[in-house]
């Protein structure tokens, strides 16, 4: 990830909250091409006999077939359909239509899906084009720089991390003034820092001015290409690219926010969404019910080293009301791992008394018959310990974030 190989090379680092627009390869290549940064041409199937027409129409010497999950380690993965690979390399477009055959509607296991694999639904059929040289290039939003910075490197095709701890001195910073927006000379050092030469370098320096007007149009928070390379016929190609997106703007960006493929999600995710909760399953007993990533993770660190083991972290967020706090456990306790629940909510913007509120009714509606171990700290406490005590229900409410770790622990080696 960016953070690390910008604390690495500039000693800062601005963290980014986590992005939870998910958008395939092809979808994220598309929007680049309609920007006119240079990719590769390319279709996508859905069908095997689409796959083969697509590849005819591409009228290239060689062409890539890629699966379109969400995951990676593609390439290595393994289809249920007895297929090895999710990537493959063909000059035969009757080739590309066999292996379609034996991806599309199969589900694709790499280290980063679930055990089963994910189905793939769609395949992209795209020119192959030889690499003759790979560099890094990235723009991203950088709060200690107060805007954008493009970090760049010649050493491409590689973990942009390991470069900048063999080889500190290949990793180029430049910040970008976002009133301004970035110059000429600018993105023409930046090419010459990339190694581009001749007339290569104008030509990836337009590509790193298009680069950067698709990053401030489309809201993005960090627009990462890698392989950003060249080919033997002398023409500079954006090979793969990750694109973050800032989720505030999507009030501005609902064409590339329906793009949104939740597919691959857990149907848990997805329905703790339509709430606008944040849910992340992990593999333990013991839920986390909590407001902030950081206090997040911070309980399932807490459960963890009293002995216990966190079954996901459930994040409220701000600007809380009492249907979300019933839903919330609504979502907790339809799972079968989960044998207690530990809530810890720190009330800034959020009032402790709504959160008991809607503790208070869903232990009643749900008729909860697990044990629950309640933290609360911050805006309206004593109200809301005042509600937990007077409700005549089960619950361990406690002051102190370790005290309530060791009694959900307790709790579940009681059973």
């Amino acid at each position: 990830m960016w953070e690390k190989h910008l604390l690495l090379a500039q000693k800062t680092v601005q963290l980014t909250p986590r992005r939870w627009l998910n958008l395939q390869e092809y979808q994220s290549k598309k929007i680049m091409a309609d920007h006119g940064v240079t990719v590769q041409r390319f279709f996508v199937a859905d069908s095997a006999n689409d796959a083969l027409e697509a590849a005819q129409r591409l009228k290239a010497k060689e062409i890539v077939l890629k699966a379109q999950i969400l995951a990676g380690g593609r390439g290595k993965g393994i289809f249920n359909s007895g297929l090895k690979g999710g990537v493959h390399l063909t000059k035969d477009p009757k080739t590309v239509e066999q292996l379609a055959k034996q991806m599309i509607g199969y589900n694709l296991s790499t280290k980063q899906t679930p055990k089963d694999g994910v189905t793939v639904k769609k395949v992209m059929v795209a020119e192959a084009l030889d690499i003759s040289r790979e560099t890094y290039f990235a723009i991203l939003m950088d709060r200690a720089c107060n805007g954008p910075v493009m970090v760049g490197s010649p050493q491409g095709g590689v973990d942009i991390e390991e470069v900048a701890v063999t080889s500190p001195e290949l990793i180029f910073k430049e910040e970008i003034d976002i009133f301004e927006g970035i110059k000429d000379h600018q993105a023409l050092q930046m090419a010459k820092n990339l190694g581009f030469q001749g007339p290569l370098q104008q030509q990836a320096a337009d590509q790193i001015k298009k680069l950067y007007n698709l990053f401030l149009k489309i809201d993005a928070t960090q627009v990462e290409v890698n392989p950003f390379g060249e080919t033997p016929e002398g023409q500079v190609v954006c090979f793969d690219a990750k694109i973050n997106f800032d989720d505030n703007a999507e009030f501005r960006q609902k064409e590339i926010f329906a793009m949104d493929d939740k597919s691959e999600n857990e149907p848990i995710e997805n329905e703790a969404a339509k709430y606008d909760l944040k849910y992340i399953g992990l593999d333990g007993n013991i839920a986390c019910f909590v407001n902030g990533a950081g206090l997040a993770m911070a309980t399932c660190d807490i459960i963890s080293l009293n002995g216990g083991k966190p079954a996901n972290f459930l994040d409220l967020g701000g600007g809380v009301k009492e249907a979300q706090v019933y839903q919330a456990f609504k979502l907790l306790t339809a799972d079968p791992k989960v044998e207690a629940i530990l809530v810890n909510i720190f009330g800034g913007i959020v009032n402790c008394a709504i959160i008991a509120n809607g503790i208070t009714k869903a232990c009643q509606e749900l008729e909860l018959k697990v044990p629950l171990v309640v933290r609360l700290e911050g805006t309206n406490v004593h109200e809301a310990q005042r509600i937990l005590s007077e409700s005549g229900l089960p619950i361990t409410s406690v002051n102190d974030l370790e005290d309530a770790a060791k009694k959900a622990v307790a709790s579940v080696a009681k059973k």
